[in-house]
């Protein structure tokens, strides 16, 4: 059974950072692509970033130069630090093995006050 559990989000002021985790279980973790997605209220669930088995990255557009996604093979795990967040960051993060058989956590919320 494959698990997927997100932690690390919370309260945080505009400008302000946040670091993300997810801990894997079930699968072989060192061949997994990894991604961190976000849902907005009222909106429909975005890719953030993502970060392949060799340890390519790729960002969307709004957090390039902000977010960094990085993965730890030992420990199972993939993290995204979010920096000079902006209120529109306000959204559930989920961490997730992609692939055609995709996987999700449950989402780990971050918020950030207008």
């Amino acid at each position: 059974q494959v698990q997927v559990v997100e932690s690390g989000g919370g309260l945080v002021q505009p400008g302000g950072s946040l670091r993300l985790s997810c801990v894997v279980s079930g699968i072989v973790f060192r061949i997994a692509n990894m991604g961190w997605y976000r849902q907005a209220p009222g909106k429909e669930r975005e890719v953030v970033a993502q970060i392949s088995s060799i340890g390519r990255t790729t960002y969307d557009d709004s957090v390039k130069g902000r977010f960094t996604i990085s993965r730890d093979n030992t420990k199972k795990g993939c993290d995204l630090k979010m920096n000079d967040l902006k209120p529109d960051g306000t959204a559930v993060y989920y961490c997730g093995v992609l692939g055609s058989t995709g996987y999700w956590g449950q989402g780990t919320q971050g918020t950030l006050p207008r």
